[in-house]
């Protein structure tokens, strides 16, 4: 008898025992959700951050490529003469000291163009002369305003062909500069030009007597994005 009860003494004990040590892990895992749910929220707010700064930076980027995108263009055409594009001269160093090549003249026509949404009336005055290379020359354009309204023009420019783009240099002209004609107002554009006389050295311009320069106009408005000659020099 005394045995037995030993012995269910025992077992009570066992079992109390490990009820204890079970109440005293499953009260320390209560505890470790939290610490992770914390954590989880601070993350998700710095994600949120982060993602936040990210747009903002990015919009104020697309802003400034958008006001820059006209001087951005012009300079890298007339570094590379991409697309067609003209250089431009200075006249007080290059101009006095060209050579004009006499035995080879060309034909310069000039072309005009407006994009769809641009009221003016835009015409060269002239439809082509003869120059030679190492000469220089001096050309109009006509552009008119037919509304009620101001209208603000900006135009872009190319050479066909196109390779002959790098020798045609302008000393003056209106191009990637806005211009305000208001209502059913009228004004003569020049373009002052010549081309280098080592055009007649080049290789790919020896059945070249023929150059077109062409003109199109859009009307400047925020965020205009002008067109990007596909050929690539």
């Amino acid at each position: 008898m005394n045995r037995i009860l030993c012995m269910n003494r025992y077992y009570f004990n066992t079992i109390k025992h490990n009820v204890s040590q079970s109440s005293m892990i499953f009260g320390s895992v209560k505890v470790i959700p939290n610490v992770y749910i914390v954590r989880g929220i601070s993350n998700e707010k710095k994600k949120i951050r982060s993602t936040l700064n990210y747009m903002i930076a990015l919009g104020v980027l697309t802003v400034g490529l958008s006001y820059a995108a006209v001087p951005l263009y012009r300079i890298f055409c007339q570094a590379y003469s991409y697309g067609g594009t003209t250089g431009q001269a200075e006249a007080a160093e290059s101009v006095s000291n060209m050579k004009t090549v006499k035995e080879r003249p060309i034909k310069v026509r000039f072309n005009a163009d407006v994009a769809s949404s641009m009221q003016w009336n835009f015409k060269p005055q002239q439809g082509d002369i003869t120059v030679l290379p190492g000469e220089t020359a001096l050309a109009f354009y006509t552009a008119r305003n037919p509304t009620d309204k101001p209208v603000i023009g900006i135009s872009t420019y190319n050479v066909i062909p196109f390779e002959a783009g790098q020798y045609f240099n302008k000393i003056q002209c209106f191009c990637f500069e806005e211009q305000m004609l208001n209502p059913h107002e009228q004004v003569d554009m020049p373009v002052f030009f010549y081309i280098d006389p080592e055009f007649t050295e080049d290789p790919r311009m020896e059945y070249v007597d023929e150059i077109v320069l062409s003109y199109t106009f859009f009307e400047a408005k925020e965020g205009l994005k002008l067109p990007v000659p596909s050929y690539v020099k």
